[in-house]
């Protein structure tokens, strides 16, 4: 993730989100981050004229509304929105869960941990990952 592209965090547990935001932090990661509660939320985010596109979006499952699985469903059909790349990031170590996410065309899968220091190496992975892909659209 280069340090102008934005992240749109998909995310209801504002303490989760708070997390998100302070492991970003604590690493100097620059990027921009959207916050919003639900999958509906974040469609109408990623549809709404004007808006940043996220070069990536970070992606709880268990939400209200539209949940994360029900979210994919929906944008890996958009045309516009299906090439950007979405990590899953919840609690869920359900085989179910990881299968449908996977089928549905996320790009990984990361377990939340209870410790904040294992939390933030998975952020660094994440980061790591994203700012040596080469991303569709995006010249280097």
């Amino acid at each position: 993730m280069r340090s102008n592209r934005m992240v749109l965090l998909v995310e209801d547990d504002k303490i989760d989100a708070m997390t998100v935001k302070r492991a970003f932090s604590d690493l100097s990661i620059l990027n921009p981050i959207e916050v919003v509660g639900n999958g509906e939320e974040a469609l109408s985010y990623l549809k709404k004229p004007g808006n940043k596109k996220p070069s990536i979006i970070l992606l709880d499952l268990n939400m209200p509304r539209m949940n994360g699985i029900e979210f994919l469903k929906v944008v890996k059909q958009e045309e516009k929105l299906k090439k950007i790349p979405v990590v899953v990031l919840t609690t869920s170590r359900a085989d179910q869960d990881k299968d449908e996410s996977f089928d549905l065309g996320a790009a990984g899968y990361m377990v939340k941990p209870v410790d904040y220091n294992k939390f933030v190496d998975i952020v660094k992975t994440i980061y790591k990952y994203w700012t040596f892909s080469e991303l569709p659209g995006e010249t280097k």
